[in-house]
């Protein structure tokens, strides 16, 4: 079975009548399903195998990972994410200030026509776009000193 299958973890339906199987167990996985009979609230010895089997079915399949996760792991992930996603904001948003001092700095000691400014943005633009945002100072002076 491909990882990217699909498999619906949901009962049809409240009036779904259970089907008795043989199922052969080694005694010490019984004795610890029966241990965590208790841990995952379970009424019968048989809802745990049940909840065990749509478990494993829903994470095989990949549907929502954090339903698999134990919640504490789960809340770290998310915390880490967070904290991560915050120093970025922080680190972007001293850049756009850095960067806006630098703009200003040549904006008042250089005198360009608005048609040759929309020029470079169109230009800017490509080569951001072309390079995937890998643009260095020496190769826009490259292209200032003539070269492509």
């Amino acid at each position: 079975m491909s990882k990217n299958t699909h498999i619906s973890v949901e009962l049809s339906g409240p009036t779904e009548i259970k089907t008795r199987i043989p199922v052969w167990l080694y005694l010490s996985t019984l004795e610890v399903m029966d241990r965590a009979i208790k841990i995952a609230n379970c009424k019968s010895r048989s809802e745990y195998p049940e909840k065990a089997a749509l478990f494993y079915a829903g994470y095989v399949s990949g549907q929502d990972a954090t339903d698999y996760l134990p919640p504490a792991l789960a809340s770290v992930l998310r915390g880490t994410v967070q904290d991560t996603e915050n120093r970025i904001c922080r680190l972007l948003f001293k850049l756009a200030v850095e960067q806006d001092m630098v703009m200003n700095v040549l904006a008042a000691g250089m005198e360009i026509p608005d048609e040759q400014l929309k020029a470079l943005r169109g230009r800017c633009v490509q080569n951001v776009k072309k390079t995937g945002g890998s643009v260095t100072l020496d190769d826009a002076v490259r292209y200032q000193n003539g070269g492509l």
